[in-house]
């Protein structure tokens, strides 16, 4: 008579073990050798694999919050954020997704109030700028945009960005000549411009020229338009995908103080670069069209306003 026995599920402190020895065997010597790296990788990949099943579940089984809780506490603890982050350009595509998974819900995981894995990065910051620069990285550039979203929605990690000399890389990534990682790159860009505007009018205020310096190339590129237009991106081009990040900052009802005085101070220079811009023709370019000359009445409102409350 046989007997099957379910083996003992691994509780979260012997999933974080195994997934950081995984990790710091990548660092061994002997793992140069190319069937001794594709079994370290392999353990990463079972492993990270445990603990998406950990965090996330499956069909079968809803995740345990006492051990998402736990798995939380011990990754912070053990340091394996950075390992996870600094080695992910050489996992597979399987443990870059899994991974992708398991970084939304660790992010979201709060402690006694405390949203652990978010107090790590904070004092780790380094973190978020070797995330941004793998998009250099054509393997790991996808996966590393949607963990800079996943942090972005925290208004500290999203701030540090914009005030940090990685912001301007943004500019450079949104022109890449591979199409996914460039509008990656945008979508990023996007969320940092448009998710916190407190945080987004402070770096205005003091970055203002040097900003929209870039940014007027980024709204008048002609090379980025040719690439998108070829490919038929249904957004045209790469001025209208820019001026909507812009309309957000002007349409916007509850728009700052701080923004209006900006809008209003910059006000000539904004309307004769909005005047300057065309997406082509058709009904898209109508739109984009009324609502330029909406946006640019904004602006003039915008100015009038401020200019009234200076006197």
């Amino acid at each position: 008579m046989s007997f099957f026995f379910k083996p003992r599920s691994k509780t979260p402190q012997e999933v974080l073990r195994s997934t950081k020895d995984s990790l710091l065997a990548l660092d061994t010597p002997t793992v140069v050798e190319v069937k001794a790296l594709e079994k370290a990788l392999e353990e990463v990949g079972r492993n990270l694999s445990t603990m998406r099943l950990m965090l996330c579940g499956d069909s079968e089984s809803e995740p345990n919050t006492d051990q998402i809780l736990q798995l939380t506490v011990e990754i912070c603890n053990e340091d394996v954020i950075p390992l996870l982050v600094h080695k992910l350009h050489v996992f597979g595509w399987q443990a870059r997704k899994d991974l992708v998974s398991c970084w939304s819900v660790l992010l979201k995981q709060q402690v006694d109030d405390t949203y652990c894995c978010i107090e790590y990065i904070e004092n780790h910051l380094e973190l978020l700028d070797f995330l941004v620069v793998c998009y250099d990285n054509k393997d790991a550039a996808l996966t590393c945009g949607t963990m800079l979203r996943e942090c972005i929605k925290f208004q500290t990690l999203a701030k540090y960005i914009l005030e940090s000399t990685s912001f301007e890389l943004f500019f450079k990534y949104i022109e890449l000549p591979n199409f996914d990682v460039a509008s990656d790159a945008f979508a990023t860009f996007k969320d940092l411009l448009t998710k916190h505007s407190k945080e987004v009018a402070e770096y205005l205020t003091s970055h203002y020229n040097e900003f929209f310096e870039m940014y007027e190339k980024l709204l008048t590129s002609t090379n980025y338009v040719t690439r998108r237009q070829s490919l038929k991106d249904s957004s045209k081009n790469i001025q209208l995908s820019a001026f909507h990040i812009f309309k957000v900052f002007v349409a916007n009802p509850n728009k700052t103080h701080d923004i209006k005085i900006i809008l209003a101070k910059n006000c000539e220079k904004l309307l004769d670069l909005l005047r300057s811009l065309s997406v082509g023709k058709g009904s898209e370019d109508e739109q984009f069209e009324e609502e330029k000359e909406m946006i640019m009445k904004e602006i003039e409102r915008v100015s009038r306003f401020i200019n009234r409350e200076r006197c």
